[in-house]
């Protein structure tokens, strides 16, 4: 198949730069496409007879970065399915060319043939008019290169050197300081350079980030180097995530926490269950200020947890993550993938069905319908989900008329269990008007657990409000007999429910 793209890089700036195989491809093609004019080298061309077109018209009439990206591949690919062509970028093609990356993917789907001719990258001179301030780091321990636009979104790593391309005027670089400043000190030491390797135009200035959009020189040629920041405690991320397992990691060390080196996962097992009872009392007391911070709590229960399977070699957060993120994206294909559904009842069909494919895949084999349930889920709990479990094979009453009925017949045999004294007969019939109830409950779409929950509450209220209005008339509940609690009893319903 012959080749129908051609991608290439007219380097940092000058002639020489550029190299001889790129410039025969310029040279011979008819259909030469610069993604810009801008670009010092570009005069060069077109004194050496180097006809082309560019996208600059792109950048005037767009409303984003993204958005001329996107337009420019899609013409690329446009003209290489007609007759070959010859793409060219600044730089190196495959160093921050967002456009290259989207014209190879739709090269790919579109079955086009490409070839992509390396070239001399910003970087290369980058890094030797910096040497003096590389020196000072290992290049093993990484360098961060950011060209994303809006730079808001992008996120600098503040332990290692980052470098800040395509700071194209003065806006941007006001933007690119406003998100640095997230990260580093107002007055952290930067180098803003232009035109890099360019004898005539190359300019280097040491700055404080603060200072940043008061260059009036900065342009199309101009890029930043932020030196790393030693004093920051983590590396940054979108979510940061990483400063939280590195304070547990921090807790477990020697000289650490005695206490937090003390727990295992055993010992740990109550805590997770309080934090999560915690987080659904701040939810049900809808202070979404008290809900974050018992969601914070939580969190911490589970890097925990993920930090003591990694220092016995099991797994770490990062394990838990990708486990997770790779489940929700098998069972949502409707989303990830090209599964369509109509509503929610198909969605839940679906994920009974991959829930079953993957358990076939870990050779996990359930015997019951009602395996997989956990044992320690609360009791109102289990019992909704073995019964919802078992209605999706039709062991259901017909409607909430029989689950009712259940109830009444329970309650007279708690009667006649009482009334035979017998102690293991009370409790098991006790346990099945139980069990009736939350069926009821779920048949009339109730959640048992929080219906119970509601009543709990409702009794403490108006049992602090009997404590509260004995206490002012100077009297101990103790002293007051069951028709005067009632009393009481009866006047905090109708005061609470006012």
């Amino acid at each position: 198949m012959s080749v129908q793209l051609t991608i290439i890089g007219l380097g940092p700036g000058c002639l020489e730069a550029v190299t001889l195989g790129a410039f025969e491809k310029m040279k011979s093609s008819s259909n030469l496409l610069f993604r810009t004019g801008i670009h010092p080298v570009v005069q060069e061309l077109t004194n050496l007879g180097i006809k082309f077109s560019t996208f600059d018209y792109l950048y005037e009439k767009a409303m984003s970065f993204d958005e001329v990206y996107d337009e420019i591949s899609r013409s690329v690919i446009k003209v290489a399915q007609i007759s070959p062509v010859v793409y060219a970028v600044p730089g190196h093609p495959l160093v921050g060319e967002e456009s290259v990356n989207r014209a190879l993917n739709l090269a790919k789907e579109a079955g086009i043939a490409y070839e992509v001719l390396p070239a001399m990258s910003f970087l290369d001179p980058l890094l030797v008019g910096l040497q003096i301030e590389m020196s000072n780091f290992k290049l093993i321990d990484g360098l961060k290169l950011i060209g994303e636009q809006p730079f808001s979104e992008a996120f600098p790593e503040p332990l290692i050197p980052n470098i800040i391309m395509q700071v194209y005027n003065s806006m941007v670089a006001s933007e690119v300081k406003l998100s640095l400043m997230k990260f580093y000190p107002d007055e952290h030491p930067i180098k803003v350079v232009r035109a890099v390797g360019l004898p005539n135009l190359e300019r280097v200035e040491d700055i404080c980030l603060y200072e940043l959009d008061r260059l009036e020189w900065i342009d199309h040629l101009t890029c930043i180097y932020v030196p790393p920041y030693a004093e920051s405690k983590t590396k940054v991320s979108r979510y940061p995530f990483d400063s939280l397992v590195d304070l547990m990691e921090g807790l477990r060390d020697e000289g650490g926490c005695p206490w937090d080196r003390e727990q295992t996962h055993e010992s740990l097992k109550k805590y997770l269950v309080e934090e999560t009872y915690e987080v659904l009392d701040a939810i049900d007391e809808g202070n979404m200020y008290k809900v974050c911070e018992e969601l914070g709590d939580l969190l911490l229960q589970i890097a925990f947890h993920a930090q003591i399977a990694r220092e016995n070699g099991f797994f770490d957060i990062n394990d838990v993550t990708n486990v997770i993120s790779e489940k929700i994206i098998r069972r949502h294909p409707h989303v990830f993938g090209n599964i369509h559904v109509e509503n929610s009842a198909e969605v839940s069909v679906n994920w009974e069905e991959i829930k079953k494919g993957e358990l076939q895949a870990k050779g996990e084999i359930r015997q019951s319908l009602l395996d997989g349930i956990p044992k320690h889920l609360p009791a109102l709990m289990k019992a909704d989900k073995i019964q919802r479990k078992a209605a999706k094979v039709g062991f259901e009453w017909p409607d909430y008329t029989g689950a009712l009925d259940k109830v009444t017949e329970e309650i007279e045999e708690v009667k006649e269990a009482i009334s035979l004294e017998k102690e293991d007969l009370i409790r098991d019939e006790i346990g099945d008007l139980l069990f009736a109830s939350v069926n009821l409950s779920r048949m009339l779409g109730v959640n048992p657990e929080d219906a119970l929950l509601s009543t709990v509450r409702k009794f403490r209220d108006r049992f602090v409000f009997i404590e509260k209005t004995a206490a002012a008339s100077g009297v101990k509940l103790e002293e007051l007999d069951l028709e005067a609690l009632d009393k009481l009893w009866e006047e905090a319903k109708v005061r609470l429910k006012s």
